[in-house]
C-alpha cells in the first residue's frame, strides 16, 4: 500500500503539471483544447517518469534506458487514451474543457496507468 500511496502522490504532482500547463495554454495563449491537453500530457508524463523512477518505485539502480523504453510504450497508450477521450468529450458532449480533461485523466489513471507502471515499467 505504501507504493500505491507514493504513486498517487506522483500522479497528483504530474497531474498538476499537466493540468496547470493545459489551463495556461487555454486561458492565456488561446490554444485549442486538444493541443493544450496534448502538451500538458507530454509535460506531465515526463514529470511522472522522473518522480516514479527516483521516488515511487526506487528504481534508479536499474538500467534507465530499458525503463524509458517501457515507459514510452505505456505512456504512448496513455497519451492516445487521454487525447482521444478528451477529443470525444469535446466533440460529442456538452462537458466543458477542463472537466472533460479531469474525467478522462481519472479513467485512464485508474484503469490503465497504475497497473502497467507497477507490473511492467518499474517491475
Amino acid at each position: 500500500m505504501h507504493t500505491f500511496t507514493k504513486a498517487q502522490i506522483a500522479s497528483i504532482l504530474a497531474t498538476g503539471v499537466d493540468f496547470g500547463l493545459t489551463y495556461l495554454l487555454l486561458q492565456f495563449a488561446g490554444v485549442p483544447i486538444v493541443a493544450a491537453g496534448a502538451t500538458g500530457t507530454l509535460c506531465g508524463g515526463a514529470t511522472h517518469f522522473l518522480v516514479s523512477r527516483n521516488w515511487v518505485f526506487n528504481a534508479q539502480e536499474r538500467e534507465w534506458a530499458a525503463q524509458v523504453n517501457r515507459y514510452v510504450l505505456v505512456w504512448t497508450g496513455n497519451f492516445l487514451l487521454n487525447v482521444s477521450g478528451l477529443w470525444l468529450f469535446a466533440h460529442f458532449t456538452g462537458i466543458k474543457d477542463m472537466f472533460a480533461k479531469v474525467i478522462t485523466a481519472v479513467m485512464v489513471a485508474v484503469c490503465y496507468n497504475y497497473p502497467l507502471q507497477k507490473r511492467f515499467v518499474f517491475k
